[in-house]
């Protein structure tokens, strides 16, 4: 057979027909149903959970308190293979659930005074000689949410019997940034076009629209920017606004406020004005008028992302003013209304011609304490740019009089796209586990986002989604993960862990089974790491190709700046490689605390997965292995392809415990991440070998091609540029 996809497919369903006999499952999944596919649980997990839910009894009636009705009815009838009764009263094996404001929930006297608007507590109780589980919160969102993990519990497998759950968010902004245009192309989208169909929108709201806000409360995302941070003006005229209005319709009972990308220079594209000089008294009025227009239409309108002076975006640097100009006028017009402002500390210029990696720093860290209080600055995990390892951004450290929100890509844009599994799990908590050595107690990343180093009030993290129309929304189905793990990590950053996380998912999604998950699960952590080794490793960065990002380009230096080339980044030459950005350098270290600048400043301590960020090192340069630099960094390459390898011989041995649709479609997309992981690995290889005139260390396999022909591949169509 010639063509290897139809080969592993026909496998597939040829498993699916044996597994017919051993009674393996076999129905086909399309991956819609996400991690909420609410399959039966096995025989002994059914029976230890089969007092509960016999019964639901709604304490009060609401949109939200509907929701919560129908999906304990969905999952408890999926779960457990019998859908459970509607009570007034509660009766033995029911979940009561209800806010605070209801007099029967009132009246247990529970202990929510510090679970905040979207806390929940879940609890056995005896009411009057009843057994049965409550679900309280102080709004009804609260309760939502507490249906989803109450759920989650179940789907897991895990004990029902006195259960005790409380939880609330210590992050209040939870948000998904879609990068998502007006003519449905989804910038650094992997999974189809934008879902958001703005053609038929408002007379035409899909099931699909409902089906996303439910899966975004599930894991306790209470926010979506609708469109893309590189913004047109339209989406602030009134029939665009008609159409926000509409989506904010379907969102609302699920918690999910909408928030809208503006354009800083909508004041003349589309309200006649001749500036947006953001100190400009028509400016501000223009600006105020339209945020009371949008409050009309949308009353629970979140406020304003805002990219302004990047990547040619305008701004208020067009006017010699600052980013608290720009900001604090855009915030006094949507304070009125509760609304807030995300203004991007993403800014890319040619500013410092030394090293992109400290312009962000450069411009905000003089600002700090200067923006009002509904302003938070979104940051990127890393200083330059999504890359598959950055180290935290020193922001992180430099602000304490200012709300910070974490800004993380869901979306692979430098991971392989949708097609290589790449959980992002790990790379997430890297971060935000990272100590800023700020002054107070556990001073890490995760407590700056939260809040809790500097007593922020307002806290956000973002994530940029990687949706889109494609049938299982992400593009592949193991991309669901990193999603989900947003979501997770969202809720809580300080707590919240990777492998855990990655647990649930896949349990939730595809098998209880342990033998699964524990496969799964290993295939998931060591992902990311794999990605790494086989691109970027040791501290490289920004070697992708020019424009799309596929595939490797550390050739290319022809570009018109000099930080739009891979070489600029590598640096690479006869005598090293890395970016110096030490003393003898960029300086760029020295934007961390002393003793994080230190730690990365010194050959002796810096960690090895970052060497060649802050280093230039010689070729010869001996590694803690023993091993040169040049001899490590082939070790990283190949073990970054073997490690794909085994994941493929991994997955290959799963078929029994998942669906054969599923399992082609994951054993398809890991057969194209070996072929690229190896075609990074031989490129990379092919050049740093002719860069640095050396021969490729002995017993390191030569590449398949010449590096002729690599630096000839390209890619004009690649998806999502």
């Amino acid at each position: 057979m010639t063509n290897p996809a139809l080969a592993v497919r026909m496998l597939a369903l040829a498993a699916a027909l044996i597994g017919t006999l051993a009674g393996a499952p076999v129905r086909a999944e399309d991956g819609h149903d996400l991690w909420l596919r609410y399959r039966p649980l096995a025989p002994a997990q059914q029976q230890a959970a089969s007092p509960l839910g016999r019964s639901l009894a709604p304490q009060g009636d609401s949109p939200t308190i509907r929701l919560v009705t129908a999906e304990l009815a969905r999952g408890l009838g999926g779960l457990l293979e019998r859908a459970p009764d509607i009570a007034t009263t509660p009766q033995p094996g029911a979940i009561v659930y209800g806010a605070a404001a209801s007099p029967s929930i009132a009246a247990l006297d529970l202990p929510l005074s510090d679970l905040g608007e979207e806390g929940y507590l879940i609890r056995s109780l005896d009411i009057d000689g009843d057994a049965v589980t409550v679900i309280a919160a102080n709004t009804d969102v609260g309760v939502l949410y507490g249906a989803f993990a109450l759920l989650r519990v179940a789907q897991t497998g895990q004990s029902l019997a006195d259960i005790d759950i409380a939880s609330a968010p210590t992050v209040k902004l939870r948000v998904l940034n879609h990068w998502d245009n007006l003519d449905r192309h989804v910038e650094r989208g992997y999974a189809g076009q934008s879902i958001w169909d703005w053609h038929r929108l408002p007379g035409y709201t899909p099931q699909l629209y409902a089906d996303y806000a439910r899966a975004n409360a599930s894991i306790g995302i209470n926010g979506t920017v609708l469109n893309n941070v590189n913004a047109n003006a339209q989406i602030l005229t009134a029939p665009y606004l008609e159409k926000v209005a509409a989506l904010a319709d379907v969102f609302r009972p699920y918690g999910i406020k909408v928030y809208l990308s503006a354009r800083f220079s909508a004041p003349i594209e589309i309200g006649g004005l001749d500036t947006a000089d953001p100190l400009d008294p028509a400016v501000a009025a223009w600006w105020k008028a339209k945020a009371d227009e949008i409050y009309a239409a949308v009353p629970d309108f979140g406020g304003f992302l805002v990219k302004a002076n990047s990547e040619g975006q305008p701004g208020p640097q067009d006017y010699d003013r600052t980013h608290a100009d720009g900001a604090n006028m855009l915030a006094d017009a949507v304070a009125p209304h509760g609304g807030v402002v995300m203004w991007r500390a993403f800014v890319y210029s040619a500013e410092d011609e030394t090293d992109r990696a400290k312009q962000a720093y450069a411009e905000f860290v003089p600002l700090d304490g200067q923006f009002r209080d509904n302003v938070i600055v979104q940051v990127k995990n890393g200083a330059i740019d999504f890359q598959p390892r950055e180290p935290f951004h020193p922001l992180f450290g430099a602000m304490p009089q200012t709300p910070l929100m974490m800004e993380f890509q869901i979306t692979k844009e430098y991971l392989g796209f949708a097609t290589h599994l790449g959980y992002l799990g790990p790379l997430y908590e890297e971060v935000l586990q990272a100590g800023t050595w700020r002054p107070g107690e556990g001073a890490t990343v995760a407590r700056v986002v939260e809040g809790a180093l500097d007593g922020h009030a307002l806290t956000g993290m973002a994530g940029v989604a990687n949706i889109g129309s494609d049938r299982n929304w992400s593009g592949s189905h193991f991309d669901q993960a990193n999603w989900y793990v947003f979501g997770r990590m969202a809720w809580n950053p300080e707590a919240a862990r990777a492998r855990p996380i990655a647990e649930e998912w896949a349990r939730m999604t595809f098998s209880n089974d342990e033998r699964f998950v524990t496969s799964a699960v290993g295939m998931m952590m060591e992902s990311r790491e794999a990605v790494v080794d086989y691109m970027t490793p040791l501290g490289l960065h920004h070697l992708m190709a020019t424009g799309h990002h596929y595939g490797p380009g550390p050739w290319v230096s022809d570009l018109a700046r000099p930080e739009w080339n891979p070489t600029y980044y590598h640096q690479a030459d006869r005598d090293g490689i890395g970016f110096d950005r030490t003393a003898t350098g960029s300086k760029a270290v020295d934007q961390y605390a002393p003793e994080v600048a230190a730690r990365f400043a010194d050959l002796a301590t810096v960690p090895e997965a970052d060497l060649l960020w802050f280093h230039h090192v010689p070729w010869e340069h001996r590694m803690r292995s023993g091993r040169t630099l040049w001899r490590e960094l082939a070790v990283h390459y190949d073990r970054g392809v073997a490690t794909v390898g085994d994941m493929r011989t991994t997955w290959s041995g799963l078929s029994n415990y998942v669906d054969a649709e599923r399992f082609a479609e994951v054993s398809e997309m890991l057969a194209i991440q070996q072929d690229e992981a190896r075609w990074w690995r031989d490129a990379s290889l092919a050049y740093f070998s002719d860069v640095s005139g050396r021969p490729l260390p002995e017993g390191v396999a030569p590449p398949a091609r010449s590096l002729a022909e690599y630096e000839a591949m390209s890619f004009p169509l690649a998806p999502g540029n």
